[in-house]
């Protein structure tokens, strides 16, 4: 129900920027550039944690770009999933070509899992509606993709947001794992996990460890210093 309230309200409320609250529009333009604006680049945090697959993401988590992913997560802002989605896209097509060769078929995007405590405290689940945008702006544009929600949680784990590195690894170590029957849905495509924000890197490691035959991750952002090249 809230779900379905959230997208009758954005139909129906006052329209305000995302990014920085300008009035009349969803995104403007220049939040937009900020979000999906730039080459995806590969990151990597520091420290850089043991089994984290190559990871690239389209924007440095900052700013207008901050705004727009709190603004969907937690406000429940259900419009900026396309904006987000063009940005993960650009991301997962960065992923695939990085790993040109490594088997054939359509881009399969594997969401990293929200907990169930927090799908139903926001009312939706985040990266798995960006994935879905994502997955339609790759199709649109000529790539073969589908969304496969493939992982869940096989045990609860803690509210990340006030572990450290070395504890969130210790959090997720083991948490995730593939609904049977996942590994043959898999088979014939390449797998592209994928979040809608990457800190520590320690749920792409857990998510990395129970899917097979990943070919990378995307996310639409991550902290500026860990993008190896300085955001153009």
């Amino acid at each position: 129900m809230r779900g379905w309230w959230r997208e009758i309200a954005g139909l129906v409320l006052p329209v305000a920027c995302g990014g920085c609250g300008r009035a009349r529009t969803q995104l403007c333009e220049e939040c937009g550039r900020a979000l999906y604006g730039r080459p995806p680049g590969r990151v990597r945090p520091v420290p850089e944690p043991a089994g984290l697959p190559v990871v690239h993401a389209a924007a440095p988590y900052g700013d207008a770009v901050r705004a727009v992913l709190l603004g969907h997560k937690e406000r429940g802002v259900l419009g900026l999933a396309r904006p987000l989605g063009l940005a993960l896209a650009g991301a997962v097509r960065a992923a695939a070509a990085s790993s040109a060769g490594v088997g054939a078929g359509p881009l399969l995007l594997v969401p990293v899992p929200s907990s169930r405590r927090a799908v139903r405290a926001r009312g939706h689940d985040a990266a798995r509606r960006i994935a879905w945008a994502a997955a339609a702006e790759l199709r649109r544009t000529g790539t073969a993709a589908r969304v496969l929600p493939l992982l869940r949680q096989r045990r609860s784990v803690s509210d990340q947001s006030r572990l450290d590195a070395r504890q969130r690894l210790a959090n997720m170590a083991g948490a995730l794992e593939v609904v049977a029957g996942g590994g043959r849905v898999l088979a014939g495509g390449r797998a592209v996990l994928v979040d809608d924000l990457m800190t520590t890197g320690a749920s792409l490691v857990e998510a990395a460890r129970a899917v097979p035959g990943h070919v990378g991750a995307a996310v639409v952002a991550a902290p500026p210093s860990s993008f190896t090249a300085p955001p153009s």
